[in-house]
């Protein structure tokens, strides 16, 4: 791979790090200010060959997001690498609405396999693009938060954030 472009911004919930690919695609991104974080989020065959700071086309969505605009992180473009059932899991992920989290078990039944809560909630743990790809809306079976990488009370002020703000129809 070539060179990557990695942007630290501001956000209510602290730092938030976007590191692109040289076609802007977000290959990873988190709640931190730290680049070898960040880095540490992708297998090493897929990680750049050296990163550069720099703008990322993606920085305008987080500000977006913030601002209310919810839906401005939908069409921002990532890059992930996986299995079939990793990418088809993280392609569902995009599809969960803001405001409507759901659990790992609905969200198994959503990768078509029922009885994978497991492996639903390992899709979630391996997802690098973290806000554009949304596994924060994924809850466990009862409802409370389980985990997430960057922490649960992040985790938890994005599903309030999401809550507060009222779905376009």
């Amino acid at each position: 791979m070539t060179t990557a472009t990695i942007q630290t911004l501001d956000t209510p919930d602290g730092a938030f790090t976007i590191l692109a690919d040289d076609e802007g695609r977000v290959l990873a991104s988190g709640w931190t200010a730290d680049a070898d974080a960040i880095l540490a989020r992708l297998s090493a065959r897929v990680r750049p060959s050296s990163v550069e700071k720099g703008e990322t086309d993606a920085a305008s969505a987080v500000t977006a997001y913030y601002a209310g605009e919810l839906a401005a992180i939908d069409e921002v473009a990532v890059s992930q690498h996986g299995t079939a059932l990793q990418l088809a899991g993280w392609a569902a992920l995009r599809r969960i609405a803001p405001g409507r989290p759901l659990t790992y078990s609905e969200f198994a039944v959503e990768l078509g396999s029922p009885s994978a809560v497991r492996a639903a909630a390992s899709i979630c743990a391996r997802n690098a693009p973290a806000l554009f790809v949304p596994c924060h809306r994924v809850l466990r079976t009862d409802g409370t938060l389980g985990g997430f990488a960057w922490g649960l009370p992040v985790k938890q002020r994005l599903l309030d954030r999401e809550a507060a703000v009222p779905a376009l129809v």
